[in-house]
Order: C-alpha cells, then sequence, then structure tokens
C-alpha cells in the first residue's frame, strides 16, 4: 500500500499551494514534485498550517460549524461533502451543524481531517499538539 500523497508530502490536510502563501515549514513549491498541494518540512508544519487555516475560517470568515468548514475546506465540485461532514462530525462527537467555537475543537478537528483526507490518521497526539500550538504561537 503505498503512503498516501498528505503523508508524503507532510501536508496531511492536503492543503492546496498558493503563492500567496508563505506558511512556516513550507518547502519550495517544484511543480514537477507536486503540482498542486503544498509541501512542509515536518508533519508538525503541515498540521499547523492546517489548524491555522481551518481556526481562520471561523475568525476571519465567521463560519461557525463544522458543516460550514467542510464546506469551505473540501468543496462539493471536487468532494462528496456530505459523507465529509457526517464523518468529521461523529470523529468529533458534535452535531456538524451545531455554533462550535473552532479553536475549542480542533484536537478533535485536525485529526478527523487528516484521517478523511489521506484514509488513515498516523500522528502522535504530541504531533497534533505541537502542530496547534504552534498555530497559535506564532511560530
Amino acid at each position: 500500500m503505498s503512503t498516501p500523497r498528505g503523508i508524503r508530502n507532510n501536508n496531511p490536510g492536503n492543503i492546496d499551494w498558493n503563492k500567496n502563501n508563505k506558511w512556516v515549514g513550507q518547502l519550495e513549491h517544484v511543480a514537477s514534485i507536486e503540482p498542486r498541494f503544498c509541501r512542509f518540512d515536518t508533519p508538525e508544519h503541515g498540521i499547523r498550517a492546517l489548524a491555522k487555516l481551518l481556526y481562520n475560517y471561523q475568525r476571519k470568515s465567521g463560519i461557525q460549524n463544522i458543516a460550514g468548514i467542510v464546506i469551505k475546506y473540501a468543496p462539493p465540485a471536487e468532494n462528496k461533502t456530505k459523507s465529509y461532514i457526517d464523518h468529521v462530525g461523529k470523529m468529533c462527537g458534535v452535531d456538524p451543524y451545531a455554533t462550535v467555537d473552532v479553536k475549542s475543537i480542533l484536537h478533535k478537528l485536525v485529526p478527523a481531517i487528516i484521517e478523511h483526507e489521506n484514509g488513515q490518521q498516523p500522528y502522535t497526539e504530541q504531533q497534533i499538539d505541537a502542530g496547534i500550538q504552534m498555530a497559535f504561537a506564532g511560530k
């Protein structure tokens, strides 16, 4: 079984590469290596970017629930969004349409998205914690 792209790229959220984003720990974009997605130097930096992005969906865009986050993060044009919403809500243990404080559920939300994106969640609790902490430490 081959390693999923998000895991290989240390980008477990499969965040699209964008020339305007300069994520901490992001490797230089080389289209011949990875044309679409960011690559990071460590899994923790990829987790950091995912946590920061999800938090900013609420902080900057006003999205108040898991369903809204998933719709923005994994649009229906590219994904089976309804099943994605159901899966993430179940893994987080909350109604995906209920109002949530994203920052308070990141320790459940981040691994749920990683699992959905990659078909597995191979990171330790310590790696998830480190990535989330970096997202709010400005590192």
